[in-house]
């Protein structure tokens, strides 16, 4: 039987709830949400009878992984404004969080399956909302503080890192450095300098995410 998730749970229990969360966490980057539910018990190191009364389905888990999930990363959205000197330092900052970002992103955009119950989860959606309102802050800090060329919008960021973070065969994530290269060329694309290609069409808005 499932346990009602409103229930405070007992330590033991929330320790295998965490469990499984983390390594849900773990496993939906690396492989996806379609994942077999077995691999992720074992990864948990749980039973397999454990993880289904915490998660009676894969729709249980994928909501709680994502709310997990987005509100790990809007606390690092808000830690970046709130820390960094600019708004260019923190846009800069968050993006290096790469590993929930691409999380959310994967689970939120790239996944057909879980970004249907993500929709359907009013909590998630709200996380969501709230993390967009902060990297336009962002966006439009750098932008305000010439650091960030003006010809782009909330949007266009949002899609160049969801581009980037999409999942890379395994021989290339294994060569070092090979993500901060990849992000230090986007950054640069990002800056104001002479010389910019014109982009064609309008900036892709946050507003055009929240659609």
């Amino acid at each position: 039987m499932a346990v009602d998730p409103a229930m405070p749970l007992r330590a033991d229990a929330q320790r295998n709830r965490d469990q499984i969360i983390a390594a849900a966490r773990t496993i939906f980057v690396g492989q996806g949400p379609d994942t077999p539910m077995e691999e992720i018990a074992r990864a948990a190191g749980v039973g397999v009878g454990t993880l289904y009364r915490r998660f009676p389905d894969r729709e249980t888990l994928i909501r709680e992984v994502a709310r997990d999930n987005f509100a790990r990363v809007l606390a690092e959205a808000r830690a970046s404004i709130e820390e960094e000197p600019t708004s260019w330092d923190a846009l800069v900052r968050f993006v290096r969080f790469s590993r929930e970002l691409r999380l959310s992103l994967h689970l939120a955009v790239i996944s057909e399956q879980a970004g249907a119950i993500i929709r359907d989860d009013p909590e998630t959606e709200r996380f969501r909302r709230l993390l967009l309102i902060d990297l336009d802050h962002m966006v439009k800090g750098a932008q305000a503080e010439d650091r960030l060329r003006p010809d782009v919008g909330t949007g266009d960021v949002a899609m160049l890192f969801l581009l980037l973070m999409r999942q890379l065969p395994t021989k290339l994530t294994a060569i070092e450095n090979a993500m901060d290269r990849c992000l230090a060329l986007v950054f640069d694309s990002l800056r104001i300098h002479p010389g910019h290609t014109p982009l064609p069409g309008r900036p892709i808005t946050h507003d055009d995410f929240l659609r």
